[in-house]
């Protein structure tokens, strides 16, 4: 039963978001370059998602601790709050899969250098302080920057830069879809727990913008992307293959539109993850082809 509890803990539905910037940066080095470091890339997919797991454990305990999981909120259930686990056991976990994530790093920076330890440092200190310390990421109107940045940005030039020691103009595009997907992963889970945040001080975005541009904000963060095959202006005619996820985005939109506030956000949560899973898998598919 423990092992069914950790399991959902860790948000397994989540995970993509780590995936799918490593497949997208190998594939587009391999686009380039025609070739793949294997290993390396097997060992960024693995970081990268260790991260992420420890980010989530960490901030399960986290929320939990600071009252923004309380018996009102909308989403799924969370270990800590269900009383699970202790936070203490919550927090230990996360520490030891960002220690997992830490010890990999240290065989990607020999293979990448110091680009690869920056990214790496910053990337374990962003998952800490996302709801760690005394002002923590997710209790501020930045957390979609973060995603953007670290689950787009670094997360793609820095499995690309492993393959190839450098970067190019299609990284940081390829990275900018990437993460404005991620970041509307995030945007619906506030937009969700707007009130029950609200009450634990917990002031996202959503918060300043209001429900209305929030929705707005959602809107481009889906379609933006698809722009990326037109600003390849040719340069890797695979890349239109993400066209044919773009009715499910369509779909989404007017379901966000459309949902009545309460738990049928989980359902458009869940499949706002999907949408920038199926995207990368045809963008990375696209490349390599």
């Amino acid at each position: 039963m423990q092992i069914q509890q950790w399991l959902l803990a860790i948000r397994p539905k989540t995970l993509g978001i780590s995936v799918v910037p490593v497949l997208v940066g190998s594939a587009l080095a391999w686009a380039e370059l025609e070739r793949m470091a294997w290993l390396p890339a097997l060992a960024a997919l693995l970081a990268a998602m260790l991260i992420q797991i420890g980010t989530n454990l960490y901030n399960d305990a986290a929320d939990f601790e600071r009252g923004a999981d309380t018996p009102e909120r909308l989403g799924p259930e969370r270990a800590t709050a269900q009383g699970w686990f202790s936070a203490r056991q919550v927090k230990l976990a996360a520490l030891i899969s960002f220690g997992g994530a830490f010890a990999i790093g240290i065989y990607l920076a020999w293979i990448g250098g110091w680009p690869i330890v920056v990214i790496g440092l910053l990337s374990l200190l962003a998952g800490y302080a996302y709801t760690g310390g005394p002002r923590p990421i997710a209790y501020s109107a930045s957390g979609e920057l973060f995603v953007f940045i670290f689950f787009g940005l670094l997360a793609v030039s820095g499995s690309y830069y492993l393959q190839t020691g450098t970067l190019s103009t299609e990284t940081l595009f390829c990275a900018a879809a990437i993460g404005l997907l991620a970041a509307a992963v995030l945007l619906v889970n506030n937009y969700r727990d707007l009130e029950t945040d609200e009450r634990a001080a917990k002031l996202t975005l959503v918060h300043y913008l209001g429900r209305e541009r929030a929705r707005q904000l959602y809107v481009l963060l889906l379609i933006l992307p698809f722009a990326l095959p037109i600003v390849f202006n040719h340069r890797f005619d695979g890349s239109w293959l993400v066209v044919l996820c773009l009715p499910f985005a369509l779909w989404l939109l007017h379901r966000f539109s459309r949902e009545p506030l309460g738990r049928g956000f989980n359902t458009i949560l869940a499949n706002t993850a999907k949408l920038q899973l199926l995207y990368g898998g045809l963008l990375s598919l696209g490349l390599l082809l």
